[in-house]
């Protein structure tokens, strides 16, 4: 075995300095090779994939599973073959320069794109060798397996009927028992049903297959109240045995970053809430004629309703510009953003992220719906990058997917303002003098009152219901 080479957590960008462990994907012994990934951290921005400049053997683990680690903590050490990059028996087809001129400092990459920490380089993750083979197992090699039988079964049972002989329960005593089935006598042994001594209710005492039923049957009830009885008792020992352990969740990597970023925008933004019920059956309409297919009978690229509600937010944002901005608190000046770079939220199984679609102003609704699609399925998977998870300036939240209808969300800081939808539901609905069953949605709009007054947060919210419940609306701002 060649140099043992410490590997340290590299600087994964964003100004982000550490990294919380979520899985070794190498144990210790297995054989690496250049850039294959060796473990899978979770920072404040995403899962990263983490890969390993060197070749060879892993021999430690620098933390375990769910730990914390700095960018420059050690993370792996590899027993670097001597050859300078591949692990010896390895043909990397630079051996010979490699033996030649020894180990080179930067490991070479071989059929990769070599340290790419977004992306994790061009080639495939190769196979993984297969670890030393596990000591087989000798306990019991020798043994005759168990007959299902019945206890003590003589093996004259096996292979056929000797007539109505039951045995003891040690197989010892074998007394006469009127018992003429096999069946009857296999389904008493499958239940542990005990046949000497057994009164049947066949002719002179014959024991038939139901005597064996009631018989499994009252054994069941029995067993049934025996465990109740130690439910209860464990119930009434359990003050004694004191009281149960909380349980402690962590606050790292995403969770950790979003508890902090909340935290931190109900601190320092004085936030405020309005919101308004709006008929949203138009917009399904105008909806599912986008999605119908053309006159031709050419399928169309399907529009989301959530990109239509984005467009929305674009052409509000156009026409009251304020509330896409941010606070300079250090030059005590709000900073009004040319571009609108639209942040959704959305939940996944390491919870809320808020993956971000750069420039949402000048893309189409079908852009829109791709790019939302795109994202969202990253965010699920764990493989948003830190760039599209940065530099939101306005939040879309449809919380109307769990099922409720109104929230007043945390804005999410720097950002100054988000837009929460609910739950699209019929109710009744004044149409002109007449009620009429109606498809409505309440919207809210969370803001903070230092970029503008109720006034101007009031006609933004006003003019999101009036393009949701009127949609041609939009084609003044197209």
């Amino acid at each position: 075995m060649g140099e043992v080479r410490e590997f340290a957590l590299p600087d994964l960008g964003e100004g982000l300095t550490e990294a919380t462990i979520v899985r070794w994907l190498v144990a210790v012994g297995d054989t690496v090779r250049v850039d294959e990934p060796v473990v899978e951290v979770e920072t404040a921005k995403a899962l990263v994939e983490v890969p390993c400049p060197y070749a060879g053997v892993v021999t430690s683990h620098a933390a375990e599973e769910g730990a914390e680690v700095a960018v420059g903590a050690p993370l792996v050490t590899v027993a670097v073959s001597p050859g300078g990059g591949a692990p010896a028996g390895r043909d990397t087809g630079s051996g010979e320069r490699a033996a030649e001129t020894g180990p080179s400092p930067e490991p070479e990459h071989v059929g990769g794109s070599g340290n790419v920490l977004v992306g994790y380089g061009t080639a495939q993750p190769p196979g993984r060798r297969p670890r030393a083979a596990l000591r087989p197992p000798g306990a019991g090699a020798g043994e005759e397996p168990r007959s299902g039988v019945g206890r003590g079964a003589p093996a004259h049972e096996a292979g056929r009927d000797t007539g109505p002989v039951a045995e003891g329960a040690n197989g010892s005593s074998r007394t006469p028992v009127p018992v003429i089935s096999p069946l009857v006598r296999r389904l008493a042994r499958e239940h542990g049903i005990e046949l000497r001594g057994m009164t049947g209710s066949g002719p002179d005492g014959l024991v038939l297959r139901a005597d064996v039923e009631r018989a499994v049957h009252a054994a069941q009830q029995d067993a049934a109240r025996q465990d109740a009885a130690q439910q209860n008792a464990a119930q009434q020992d359990a003050p004694r045995q004191g009281p149960r352990r909380e349980r402690r969740i962590p606050l790292r990597g995403m969770r950790g970053t979003a508890a902090e970023r909340l935290a931190r925008s109900r601190a320092e933004i004085p936030d405020a809430s309005c919101w308004v019920d709006a008929d949203a059956t138009e917009l399904l309409a105008a909806r599912k004629e986008m999605n119908a297919p053309s006159a031709h009978g050419e399928p169309t690229a399907p529009v989301s309703l959530l990109a239509l509600l984005g467009r929305v937010c674009t052409a509000a944002l156009a026409r009251f510009p304020e509330l896409n901005s941010t606070v300079d608190t250090e030059e005590r000046e709000i900073v009004v953003l040319p571009e609108v770079h639209l942040g959704f939220a959305a939940q996944t199984d390491r919870g809320l992220v808020v993956p971000v679609v750069r420039d949402a102003h000048t893309l189409s609704a079908e852009q829109l719906t791709a790019e939302l699609a795109r994202l969202t399925e990253a965010a699920r998977a764990g493989t948003l990058t830190p760039a599209e998870l940065t530099g939101g300036t306005f939040t879309l939240n449809n919380y109307g997917v769990f099922g409720v209808d109104g929230s007043t969300p945390i804005i999410n800081h720097p950002e100054a303002a988000m837009l929460g939808v609910g739950r699209i539901a019929r109710k009744p609905w004044v149409v002109g003098d007449e009620l009429a069953v109606r498809s409505v949605v309440q919207l809210s709009l969370t803001f903070d009152h230092r970029v503008c007054d109720g006034g101007t947060a009031g006609g933004f919210l006003r003019h999101i219901a009036d393009c949701v419940e009127h949609p041609a609306r939009l084609l003044r701002t197209l």
